[in-house]
């Protein structure tokens, strides 16, 4: 059997303007990226507003096994079988991060022949649409380096912030670094981190946002930080979060791509699993919902979602404590929790298999995400930026003598 990405590229590919068609999109509502690629305008969703819904069906799982179990693959397999008996379906998936892509996990686009293409540009650059979460992130981080050099009207408390820095690549070294060395000019030395731009809370607001305004609203409602005072300081203080909207304002526009067998894939959004809520974008599937009597989508990485509380109860780390007093003095006490966590296991501890009980959970810190709505708790030794191995994928990916990709999956 030839490879996924061998079967991808001799796929012949129906023009995206024919897929969007079919799907019952109109031409202004649809944005070409190449010929096979498209973002759809929300607009869609004011003009067919008062459409029934189709169903939702959501592909989930157990607790996976190390070699993951294959929801994309049976997302993908499913909406082409609804499509071969004569259903209008549509497909939702996340988007594919170059962690995994030059990692160990492999793509986001299924594989063999139940896959969604063009399977080299889902897993590589798209549209583009991690890099602006990524440019949003970071101009935010940007901004609050500059306000406390030029005065810190705010009076921020340098060794509160709590916003990180992103990059969509696994690099262990900059899980924890010092920034500002070197003189004054340079700013504050303290210490911080990256996370991979999946583990970023600008991912999580693109994808649970209900369109351009909410948006723009969750985003002045991060938090990055709190003043000597003890008081939080958000991004809107700052005067950040027009500009971060700016940059994502056709990243909230929904991809649209197809199956091998022609049917439309929704492709938006790309939350990691295991250190975030693990879904698509809401606007993918509200828009898909629309034109589809069926729509078929994913959650991951298992149905708990993150955690199965079989524990006999939690230990909190020092940090974790200091920041659960933080936190309901903020009034943040009734906000949800999403755990993050192994994948390969329903407890905090990856040797922990089946169904374990008796266990201590091990919650080492807590991240407020008060634009995308919940707190984020950090579990044993799951780390939001992860590291290449001995042997990653990116040893395999090569050019061809005729300029063709090979070695991506």
């Amino acid at each position: 059997m030839p490879s996924s990405l061998r079967i991808a590229q001799e796929a012949q590919l129906r023009p995206i303007t024919e897929i969007a068609s079919a799907a019952g999109l109109l031409d202004e509502e649809v944005e070409p990226y190449g010929r096979y690629k498209a973002k759809v305008d929300l607009s869609v969703l004011d003009r067919l507003a008062t459409k029934r819904d189709g169903k939702l069906i959501d592909v989930t799982a157990i607790t996976p096994t190390r070699a993951g179990e294959g929801k994309t693959t049976t997302s993908v397999s499913l909406t082409q079988g609804l499509g071969h008996i004569g259903k209008q379906v549509a497909l939702c998936l996340r988007e594919a991060s170059l962690g995994p892509v030059f990692g160990i996990k492999g793509g986001a686009a299924g594989g063999g022949y139940t896959q969604v293409v063009p399977m080299e540009d889902m897993n590589l650059h798209f549209t583009g649409d991690i890099h602006a979460i990524g440019a949003a992130n970071n101009l935010l981080a940007a901004m609050i380096e500059a306000h406390i050099l030029h005065g810190n009207e705010l009076g921020i408390d340098p060794l509160t912030i709590s916003w990180r820095r992103c990059i969509d690549i696994n690099d262990r070294s900059l899980r924890d670094i010092a920034i500002g060395l070197g003189g004054k000019a340079n700013g504050y030395p303290r210490q911080t981190g990256f996370d991979i731009t999946a583990a970023s809370e600008v991912m999580a607001i693109a994808a649970v946002a209900a369109d351009l305004h909410d948006l723009r609203r969750r985003l002045g409602a991060i938090t990055i930080g709190n003043t000597y005072d003890g008081e939080p300081v958000s991004a809107e203080e700052l005067q950040a979060a027009g500009s971060m909207a700016v940059l994502l304002k056709e990243t909230i526009k929904p991809n649209l791509v197809q199956t091998l067998e022609g049917q439309p894939a929704f492709v938006h959004c790309g939350p990691f699993a295991n250190i975030a809520h693990g879904n698509n974008s809401v606007v993918a599937d509200r828009v898909a919902l629309k034109l589809a009597d069926y729509v078929v989508t994913e959650s991951g990485f298992g149905s708990d979602m993150g955690m199965e509380y079989g524990a006999d109860g939690v230990f909190l780390q020092p940090a974790a404590r200091a920041k659960i007093q933080l936190f309901n003095k903020a009034g943040l006490d009734a906000l949800p929790i999403c755990m993050a966590k192994t994948h390969l296991s329903l407890s905090h501890d990856p040797s922990l298999g089946n169904a374990p009980t008796g266990f201590t959970v091990g919650v080492r810190d807590l991240r407020a995400y008060t634009g995308a709505g919940w707190i984020v708790a950090l579990c044993g030794d799951m780390q939001t930026m992860p590291g290449l191995g001995r042997n990653p994928a990116a040893f395999e990916v090569d050019i061809d003598d005729h300029g063709e990709t090979v070695g991506l999956f």
